[in-house]
């Protein structure tokens, strides 16, 4: 598995506009949020537990991110527990009809900004040529915060110095 430097290298070949990773933070999130609602409707029992896909699926995404790195994983799975839980009611209180509503213009407003990002930068999303890389974009924009607030930056140095053409190895030292 290539380390999280690696996997943001490409990740960030796609997003060096500010503009577009504005964006970002706006439409990742909506994206997650969307998806998670029809995932939630599919639920099923384990022992006196009702689990639904949206749970299964999240804890799988965050052991990924666990083995990338830990202390982004663990800001990470405080944002996404909000997002579940927030999901998770959609899903089991209102009609799958009062949530598709929602899905659909969630979803929809998020790729929005997306794609006006990407508008700005001038280059398509990295998801069109690796469909994977859409899992490293919240773990992306994540670092990205740790970067601003000062912290992670062995992990933003490897970055800066990885080509981002998915060839990159980790320079010695």
């Amino acid at each position: 598995m290539k380390t999280l430097a690696q996997q943001m290298a490409v990740y960030s070949a796609y997003h060096r506009d500010p503009r577009n990773r504005l964006t970002h933070f706006v439409g990742v999130p909506a994206i997650i949020f969307a998806v998670l609602i029809p995932m939630g409707w599919l639920r099923f029992s384990v022992a006196e537990f009702e689990i639904s896909l949206a749970m299964v699926f999240v804890v799988v995404v965050l052991v990924y991110y666990f083995l990338l790195d830990a202390v982004l994983a663990v800001a990470l799975t405080v944002v996404i527990a909000l997002v579940l839980w927030s999901t998770e009611a959609i899903a089991t209180k209102l009609t799958i009809a009062q949530g598709a509503v929602i899905f659909v213009a969630v979803f929809i407003g998020g790729w929005m900004f997306q794609l006006i990002g990407h508008l700005f930068e001038g280059r398509r999303p990295a998801l069109v040529d690796n469909f994977w890389q859409i899992f490293v974009a919240p773990v992306f924009l994540m670092a990205e915060l740790f970067f601003a607030a000062g912290y992670k930056q062995e992990v933003k140095r490897k970055l800066e110095e990885l080509p981002g053409d998915g060839s990159e190895t980790i320079p010695p030292g």
